[in-house]
């Protein structure tokens, strides 16, 4: 492997272990629950569900599971995440 490449990896290395550097303004992903799956999305700093459980409450396990994920990355993305 050529000093280049191991350079690169070492940097993502890095970059891994610093997700403050990533900001997620939005994403799209397929959640496997228990009885379906649902298409979950980030957009606007807000989580979004289809599942019958969000559309009635705005919350549901699908989206606090992927915000505890992803909570350092996410939370960026959010306009009050400086007032955290």
């Amino acid at each position: 492997m050529d000093s280049g490449m191991i350079s690169k990896i070492q940097k993502a290395k890095r970059y891994a272990e610093e997700p403050d550097r990533v900001e997620i303004q939005q994403m799209v992903v397929h959640f496997r629950g228990e009885h379906d799956t649902y298409e979950v999305s980030f957009r606007e700093g807000t989580w979004h569900c289809q599942c019958a459980f969000y559309q009635q409450r705005g919350l549901c396990s699908h989206t606090m599971a992927m915000e505890r994920l992803l909570a350092p990355m996410a939370l960026a993305a959010r306009p009050d995440a400086a007032d955290s």
